[in-house]
């Protein structure tokens, strides 16, 4: 992969890590890093190799939230627009093939929560912080947070966050259902490395069309995605994975998949 201004990538045996490295801004997102991001995203998609995909922020950030220097002179078209690029790249984060799982390893506000919501997994440091402060800048979410939080956390919850814009900690974002587990920051990466590799131990197609039956059905009513789900079913019953994965559960071994 081509380097990036504002982003590092390595490949470790299939772990995709991909951190956010605009440290001295906090990693907030300005219009360079949502393109170099997209971009990011687009090459790791077809990459193959990358089985799981780890998404964390450099230094004391996971991201702190939108870019409001860059943003304080938009015209309201321009401000349009800006929100429509930016949810078009966590669109994409979101039904990329691979699994994502979001290491969030501190602050994690208005955009940078965002961003975390369009990750599959969200495991969180002890001292990740959380909130959507926009209303406080007499502005509203703009990457998509009045459409994720409220199916992730409730409407009743996500409408006081909103409403608000408090501030909440990592075990308050575990309690309300923000984030899957919280760690010390110590043990926040290899805890986010060791779900990677047991759902790459998996059958990884398999994994790949379980998030698609997700996503796609969330986005439907129940019959339609029940329907879809019975459709993805048996495409991974034709799978070679389908056929180790069974046989190894009849002769009382570990499959070994070949992903196909």
């Amino acid at each position: 992969m081509k380097s990036f201004k504002n982003l590092l990538f390595e490949n470790q045996d299939g772990i995709g890590i991909l951190t956010m490295n605009r440290p001295a801004a906090l990693n907030a997102l300005n219009a360079e890093t949502v393109g170099e991001l997209g971009e990011a995203l687009g090459e790791i998609g077809k990459d193959a190799s990358v089985k799981v995909l780890i998404l964390t922020g450099a230094d004391r950030a996971f991201v702190a939230g939108a870019d409001i220097k860059e943003m304080l002179p938009m015209t309201a078209a321009q401000a349009q627009a800006w929100c429509q690029a930016a949810q078009g790249v966590f669109n994409q984060l979101e039904t990329m093939p691979q699994p994502v799982i979001a290491a969030i390893n501190g602050f994690a506000l208005g955009g940078g929560c965002e961003l975390a919501m369009a990750c599959d997994i969200r495991l969180a440091s002890d001292k990740a912080k959380f909130g959507k402060p926009e209303v406080s800048l007499g502005i509203i979410p703009g990457f998509g947070g009045t459409q994720r939080l409220p199916r992730l956390v409730g409407k009743g919850i996500a409408k006081e966050l909103i409403y608000t814009g408090d501030m909440i900690d990592a075990l308050e974002a575990w309690r309300i259902g923000l984030v899957n587990k919280v760690t010390t920051a110590e043990e926040l990466l290899p805890t986010a490395k060791a779900m990677a590799q047991k759902i790459m131990s998996r059958g990884i197609f398999a994994v790949q069309m379980a998030k698609s039956a997700i996503h796609n059905g969330l986005n439907t009513d129940l019959a339609t995605g029940s329907n879809y789900e019975a459709a993805l079913f048996g495409v991974t019953c034709a799978t070679e994975d389908k056929k180790e994965g069974m046989t190894a559960f009849v002769e009382k071994r570990k499959p070994v998949f070949p992903g196909k």
